[in-house]
């Protein structure tokens, strides 16, 4: 790599990756602090688990209704103010839930949060690293950008562990881990605005020769895709492999969210350990599965291949949650557990990089919108239904099972997926 190239990757990283992975991180705190606040709101509220299950749920119905929407906005106008408003959106609503009193409340919150929320990852994955990656780099880009959701919980577990058990100014522990995990959003989303860009054109902070670099590696880029097919939007939308990706995704966060959002309660359950332990000993499978993360985007950056490096991770998860069904020993659970975590994380920067190898553009940006908000229909149906098998017959084990099976038939389907194009572009 030469001097001008050496200099504008790390000048990319440090500004254009660094603040999307802050932004990622802020982003899951606010998602998942639902998960642990569960373990005494509950309670304080009257919460059943199948009121927590739709409450959990009800916030991926308002993130599909405008995922591509705002996705298409981002991609038209500026991504770094979309990303703006979303984050000042999010952490206000986000800080509402700390005053929740009613079932009614708790519903339109969450359904509110999604409506903020939404779009944010698809403008992260469509609209700003394929701005300053070639395809053949954007699997490790997205992985080390991703990482951003262990190393959340990673800091989260523990934090949210604590606050539990604070009072302040009259606020019981859940309510100061809703406000407290809230400000970071606000605040944040001023810095995103003056320390991004949003294409190397518009760089103040890169010299010209590093610009020049960073647009000659994108028209490098689009001279590979020459030979492949252009899509419309519309085109896009009713790909068959677009349509094959979304099928996927659904039934991968149906896994993933239900284990994401039940984790902290069938860990407690399983061993009896108090709020705090839970919170610190989450931490071990975040650390397990950021590692796999990591060497699974920088294998599938080098080799090109993508569906084994997706579908391994996803039969990983399956068996861990197959086999931590079948055990009464809290010690085997929790490992069951973190084997889960591994392989339910690490597909997710193979993932993303995989639809900007066939789109680009608006196609991309809608494309992208598409998968992750009827993904995201998973979103509802596995924190709902894990709540409503725990209701109905007193264990998580059935739930487990019917999660395993949706992370297992996913993977499946991923190996069915087309050859990707990183495997003949790269060189």
């Amino acid at each position: 790599m030469s001097p001008v190239a050496h200099r504008a990757t790390r000048k990319v990283y440090l500004r254009i990756v660094l603040p999307l992975f802050v932004t990622s991180i802020i982003a899951y705190l606010d998602r998942v602090n639902l998960s642990y606040a569960a373990l005494t709101m509950n309670e304080d509220l009257g919460f059943s688990d199948e009121v927590f299950g739709i409450g959990a749920g009800i916030f991926f119905a308002g993130y599909v209704l405008f995922e591509i929407p705002g996705a298409l906005i981002a991609e038209r106008y500026s991504p770094k103010w979309w990303l703006a408003r979303i984050m000042i959106s999010w952490g206000a609503i986000s800080g509402l839930l700390a005053f929740v009193t009613t079932v009614w409340q708790f519903y339109l919150l969450r359904f509110l949060l999604g409506i903020a929320e939404a779009s944010l990852y698809p403008v992260l994955y469509a609209s700003c690293i394929p701005r300053w990656f070639r395809a053949r780099d954007r699997a490790r880009a997205i992985a080390i950008l991703l990482t951003s959701l262990q190393l959340s919980g990673i800091i989260g577990a523990p934090l949210a562990g604590w606050l539990l058990g604070i009072e302040w100014m009259g606020l019981k522990g859940w309510q100061c881990l809703f406000l407290l995990e809230a400000i970071p959003a606000v605040l944040f989303a001023f810095v995103l605005v003056f320390c991004m860009a949003d294409s190397p054109e518009q760089a103040t902070w890169l010299s010209n020769e590093e610009r020049a670099y960073l647009v000659a590696q994108q028209a490098e880029d689009v001279a590979q895709r020459g030979n492949l097919p252009r899509y419309t939007l519309w085109q896009a939308l009713t790909n068959a492999e677009v349509v094959r990706l979304c099928v996927i995704y659904y039934l991968w966060l149906t896994g993933y969210w239900g284990f994401n959002y039940w984790m902290p309660s069938v860990l407690k359950s399983a061993s009896g350990w108090s709020n705090i332990a839970v919170g610190w000993m989450i931490v071990i499978p975040m650390c397990l599965s950021l590692a796999f993360m990591i060497f699974i985007g920088d294998s599938s950056s080098r080799s090109g291949e993508k569906r084994w490096h997706g579908a391994i991770g996803l039969f990983i998860a399956a068996i861990g949650m197959f086999v931590g069904t079948m055990t009464e020993r809290p010690a085997i659970a929790f490992a069951m557990m973190c084997v889960t975590a591994i392989g339910v994380y690490a597909p997710f920067g193979v993932w993303w990089s995989y639809p900007t190898t066939f789109l680009s553009g608006s196609a991309a940006a809608g494309a992208i919108g598409l998968i992750n908000s009827l993904g995201n229909l998973g979103g509802f149906c596995g924190p709902y239904l894990t709540g409503k098998l725990k209701e109905s017959t007193g264990s998580f084990q059935s739930a487990w099972w019917f999660l395993g099976t949706s992370l297992f038939v996913a993977g499946l389907l991923m190996l069915t997926l087309k050859q990707n194009v990183d495997a003949r572009a790269k060189g």
